[in-house]
């Protein structure tokens, strides 16, 4: 079931690519190069999802690992660039984006140079990407209530229900059963309830 959920994620962000991000933002507008990237970087760690809940080797689980980071990294990278507008071609804000796309390579360079010749720790993994997701559900929080309380419309208040479900998706890890029917655990279930707010997200 995770493999299936999987590739129901990597659907969700294929379609959203194809039919919401290239079919109706127009190339001027700024972050649209950004949400094309968070596209193909989701895209490739979901399809290290499928090939590493298929077969359970080292370099499966690797790829899984280093993909769910990029995947993780990325979104906190480009919520600030589309938050604070740091794409606009003012000196200051060009200057910002190079030093935080620099920041972000960096730290992911580091995450994986750390987990592959130092330690395959896998607490150290799930802090970094627990950090990193939750700076970005902050701001995207922050973002949402923001403007509902400025303009009231409902679009305002997608991000914040999109960062809601996520969370209650997430707490699914923490449940431990028995896979029904041998193929239905708490992980596939928490894969399953990422599909919904992807969709979501690209509208």
């Amino acid at each position: 079931m995770s493999v299936i959920f999987s590739a129901g994620n990597l659907l969700a962000h294929y379609d959203g690519l194809q039919n919401k991000v290239l079919a109706k933002i127009p190339a001027s507008y700024g972050p649209r190069r950004f949400y094309i990237g968070l596209a193909y970087v989701s895209m490739a760690a979901w399809t290290f999802s499928i090939i590493f809940h298929t077969r359970d080797f080292r370099v499966t689980e690797q790829l899984d690992y280093f993909g769910a980071g990029a995947s993780v990294l990325y979104g906190l990278y480009y919520t600030p660039i589309r938050l604070f507008r740091l794409d606009r071609k003012t000196p200051g804000c060009q200057r910002l984006l190079r030093a935080w796309t620099a920041t972000c390579l960096i730290l992911y360079m580091c995450h994986v140079a750390y987990l592959k010749l130092w330690a395959w720790d896998y607490t150290y993994n799930m802090a970094a990407n627990v950090v990193c997701g939750m700076i970005q559900n902050g701001l995207w929080s922050w973002f949402s209530w923001r403007r509902y309380s400025k303009n009231k419309r409902g679009w305002a208040a997608w991000p914040g229900i999109v960062v809601a479900w996520l969370l209650m998706s997430m707490s699914l890890e923490l449940l431990d059963f028995p896979p029904i029917w041998g193929a239905l655990d708490a992980h596939s279930l928490w894969h399953a309830g990422t599909i919904a707010p992807t969709v979501l997200w690209y509208k």
